[in-house]
């Protein structure tokens, strides 16, 4: 009797590296490639056991293991998803994740797809309770690690501004950076100094604004570490604002709202430094009233009702003195609101949802992709970690603008919105999103 040889089944392995810095990655043969080479031979040697390499390249160069935000990873987790990667190789745990809470989600989405996780010098394996006790240990270990690396980079900071050292960014208007420290830039200093002398003499930053654009005075330009140089912009009433309270114009460092002594020559007295907080501060209820009163619908003539096809026109009622703001139905305000089953929606609820919505899909990888394509056309040595950190940076960022540049934004970004009883859709526009992708390289200087 001829015993029938048993064959192994088939184990799909998939290989994942990183490395946190982009530096070297331009090698022929760099880390990431030592990282693969280490891992294929390693799936090599269980042959045998019916291990093979799936040939998709699943690599994150420059971009840092403490969270899940990198392309590569998220292909990874969608063909786990998919079902076509039976078992994942990394070179060490730490490529994958240094993050305990982040590795526990990782090893939740394996195991609901039956995906193995192999370190190859580690010889950890999550196929046993004792690998995944172990794995665990490791990675508590990793992320203490990481947790106090961080803070020594915020104590040597914070020390660091104590002492009223510079410590990073870009320059204030006014000053120059050599040796970690703010030098005075005469030209820019002369253009501060009329700053904050014509807005005592006007006490509006509407007309200081208008003034600045027409003399044609830009924020900050300024050359990076890396040679490129990022030119001014335009000084709107965000950047003045800015102007007008930092601290830094004083001689004074700041450190997460505490102010040192800086190292640094100050450019404006304290007199016209209290001359101008005090004005400010007796504006804010003025302008905070008139901002409430005059609150634009960023939705005017975008939103549509997809029921009726009609615009979705703003609309507001008084109830004991406070204002409520709709969007209604154009077919329902000239025939009666029984002829729309949508009638009118809450502006404020509305607009919340669609910025929502636009923050999210300018964050998707597939859009992250195509802005940055447009931005390669206008600066060719930006890199995809350039754009999808200043979209990552985009919702905090979007919190600080006043409601009318809030507007602005969603204006240039936003084509329609089409409202139906079950869903929102949100349309962009092309043109917007190339100038996005023209501005999103550059900060916002002050």
């Amino acid at each position: 009797m001829i015993k029938k040889q048993s064959i192994a089944p088939k184990i799909r392995c998939a290989i994942y590296t990183r490395k946190s810095t982009d530096d070297g990655l331009e090698m022929e043969f760099n880390t990431l490639d030592a990282q693969r080479e280490a891992c294929e031979a390693y799936i090599a040697s269980q042959r045998s056991e019916g291990w093979t390499t799936i040939p998709d390249r699943y690599d994150d160069g420059g971009f840092s293991g403490g969270n899940l935000k990198r392309p590569g990873l998220k292909r990874l987790l969608t063909d786990v998803e998919a079902g076509i990667i039976d078992t994942i190789i990394v070179y060490k745990i730490d490529r994958l994740t240094r993050s305990l809470m982040d590795f526990s989600k990782l090893v939740d989405i394996f195991e609901r797809h039956n995906t193995t996780f192999v370190s190859v010098t580690q010889q950890f394996s999550t196929t046993t309770s004792m690998g995944r006790l172990t794995l665990n240990m490791l990675l508590s270990f990793a992320q203490f690690e990481r947790e106090i690396s961080a803070e020594r980079i915020r104590d040597k900071i914070a020390a660091s501004r104590k002492r009223g050292l510079w410590m990073g960014g870009v320059p204030p208007l006014g000053y120059d950076v050599k040796d970690r420290k703010l030098i005075i830039n005469k030209t820019e200093a002369d253009l501060v100094r009329h700053i904050f002398k014509r807005y005592i003499q006007i006490g509006s930053t509407t007309t200081m604004t208008q003034e600045l654009a027409k003399a044609g005075h830009k924020t900050k330009s300024w050359t990076t570490k890396t040679g490129r140089v990022r030119e001014g912009k335009p000084i709107h009433k965000g950047a003045l604002m800015r102007i007008l309270n930092n601290r830094t114009y004083i001689g004074e460092a700041v450190h997460k709202e505490k102010s040192y002594p800086g190292a640094h020559d100050a450019i404006i007295d304290q007199v016209d430094w209290d001359r101008v907080q005090s004005i400010m501060a007796t504006n804010a209820p003025k302008r905070a009233s008139r901002t409430r009163a005059q609150t634009p619908s960023p939705l005017r003539g975008i939103l549509r009702c997809g029921i009726c096809g009609c615009a979705m026109t703003p609309t507001h009622t008084r109830k004991r003195g406070r204002i409520y703001r709709y969007y209604t139905c154009q077919n329902a305000a000239k025939r009666g609101h029984v002829n729309c089953p949508i009638k009118n929606v809450s502006a404020k609820e509305m607009e919340g949802i669609v910025q929502g919505q636009l923050q999210t899909l300018i964050q998707a990888p597939e859009m992250v992709a195509r802005i940055w394509k447009l931005a390669k056309s206008h600066d060719k040595d930006i890199s995809e970690r350039d754009i999808t950190e200043a979209l990552q940076s985009l919702e905090p960022i979007w919190q600080e603008l006043f409601p009318g540049e809030q507007n602005r934004l969603m204006e240039l970004l936003v084509d329609r919105v089409v409202i139906t009883l079950d869903e929102i859709e949100l349309h962009l526009r092309g043109e917007g999103l190339d100038t996005l992708a023209r501005d999103l390289n550059m900060k916002e200087a002050a």
